[in-house]
């Protein structure tokens, strides 16, 4: 973060200075929402959330070394108190980006975000240093906190936008304005809140209405990175002022890939072509789906100035950053664990299965499924037909964990055509890592996937070290910071 006295932060803010002994005192740190981080120089930012409030924590956040809290309320230690903390946090963080004036790059997208963005910062990295959203914490809270880890030496600021409706992305891009939006997909995730694909597309193309004109001199003016095989996205050409530059398999794609197939590992292999030239890539990533996300991070590393021999070999080299994404694990008796459980939606979770299927060539699979969260009416229709997608995938075993929605995936695979012993309905994770401690084999590939809310990440780490499975999101004010 730029350093900022109590003083400029109250100002910036908008809020009234409470026990400050001294005004000048300087914020230089991290700006925090969980006690346990707090470095000297810190501010402490206190949210109250359903179990526990921060400002209970503001106390020993300054013992820690924090120099001040950002509050609701007095609490007795130096603090800038406001009305909104989420607002102030939001406030602070377009201060420090118009201050910074780094180069700030935004994607958006229904499925493959954090895979993508986790893609695009490994190849920024190359051009210079680079900060990224870490996780999924992609929401009002989660992003000011990304960009206030900016500092006068981050060239490159790479940020994951979520929404949970209309307005919402157009919000955040207010508080960090991109030059470069990347929208990568308009899917059915949570497909029950926005009410439809078109509000959906509504929602996130937000992001290529809020880039500057692309005769903006700045930087070189606004650029639109869309996914030229997905129709709702590249028709957001015509909502953005700025050039649009389309990636993809099409044959019109500025960035695309040709000659697309999967080694026997299961791992994406293709030639890229930009409009400066092509490479060979070789993924170390699982699955066919990460060739479009590794086209868009090309499309960005691209338009920032990576030649195109760079841009295959970075990919080639680049590996997941965040937790609980496709992680591959192979124990010492030959059994695999992908451990996919962050999140799931029908478009993730089918192209994971996809990945199993090709990781899986001559071995037993096992698809440990869950609930795919908020699809609304069309939370049946969905889990039915992952369910028989497994089966047409010739999956070994599904094991469907929890309540109405695994039955709907049971029973999807067994009217496909599955029977008992290839379908299977459990209660819980508990019952899931039973099952599968007693028939599993040397050599089978375990997938496991389901919506964050299940808690399957429980079931890879048991198969792997037994214990329970630490939660990323924990956190004393228990604040979500991701949005979808």
């Amino acid at each position: 973060m730029i350093p900022l006295s109590l003083a400029e932060l109250a100002a910036v803010v908008n809020g009234q200075q409470s026990d400050i002994p001294d005004p000048d005192a300087q914020v230089t740190g991290p700006v925090v929402i969980d006690s346990r981080e707090v470095a000297a120089g810190s501010l402490f930012a206190a949210f109250a959330g359903e179990r526990s409030d921060g400002h209970d924590f503001a106390r020993g956040a300054v013992e820690a070394g924090a120099v001040a809290v950002l509050a609701t309320r007095p609490v007795g230690v130096p603090a800038v108190v406001v009305d909104d903390v989420t607002r102030a946090l939001g406030a602070l963080a377009r201060h420090a980006v118009e201050r910074l004036g780094t180069q700030v790059v935004a994607l958006t997208g229904s499925a493959g975000k954090t895979s993508t963005k986790d893609l695009i910062a490994q190849l920024l990295e190359r051009l210079g240093p680079t900060v990224w959203t870490p996780g999924s914490l992609n929401n009002e809270i989660g992003l000011p906190l990304t960009a206030l880890r900016a500092d006068a030496g981050t060239r490159h600021l790479v940020l994951e936008m979520g929404a949970r409706g209309t307005g919402h992305i157009r919000y955040l891009a207010q508080l960090t304005p991109p030059r470069v939006g990347v929208v990568l997909n308009v899917g059915t995730a949570h497909i029950g809140e926005f009410g439809g694909r078109e509000a959906i597309a509504e929602a996130k193309g937000e992001l290529v209405e809020a880039l500057p004109p692309a005769e903006d001199p700045a930087d070189g003016g606004g650029v639109a990175v869309l996914n030229a095989d997905d129709p709702l996205v590249r028709a957001m050409a015509a909502r953005t002022r700025a050039r649009v530059l389309l990636f993809g398999e099409a044959a019109d794609a500025d960035v695309r890939a040709e000659n697309v197939r999967l080694t026997e590992r299961g791992q994406p292999s293709f030639t890229l072509r930009t409009p400066t030239g092509c490479g060979d890539v070789t993924m170390r990533l699982y699955g066919e789906h990460h060739v479009s996300n590794a086209l868009a991070a090309a499309a960005v590393a691209h338009e920032l100035g990576m030649p195109a021999g760079d841009i295959a070999t970075e990919l080639s080299a680049a590996s997941t950053l965040s937790r609980w994404r496709m992680e591959v694990t192979e124990r010492a008796d030959g059994v695999t664990v992908v451990n996919d459980a962050y999140n799931a939606n029908p478009e993730s979770t089918r192209a994971a299965l996809r990945a199993l299927a090709a990781m899986g060539r001559g071995r037993r699979t096992w698809a440990v499924l869950g609930e795919m969260a908020e699809l609304g009416d069309d939370s049946l229709a969905e889990h039915d037909a992952v369910g028989r997608l497994a089966v047409r995938l010739n999956v070994s075993k599904l094991v469907a964990v929890g309540g109405r929605e695994a039955v709907w995936l049971d029973m999807g695979a067994k009217n496909e055509g599955s029977w008992g012993e290839e379908s299977v309905h459990v209660s819980d994770a508990d019952a899931a890592v039973d099952l599968l401690r007693s028939e599993l084999r040397p050599g089978d590939v375990v997938l496991v996937k389901a919506s964050r809310s299940v808690g399957l990440e429980r079931v890879a780490d048991a198969l792997l070290k037994p214990g329970p499975a630490a939660d990323p999101g924990d956190n004393e004010g228990e604040v979500a910071a991701r949005w979808v």
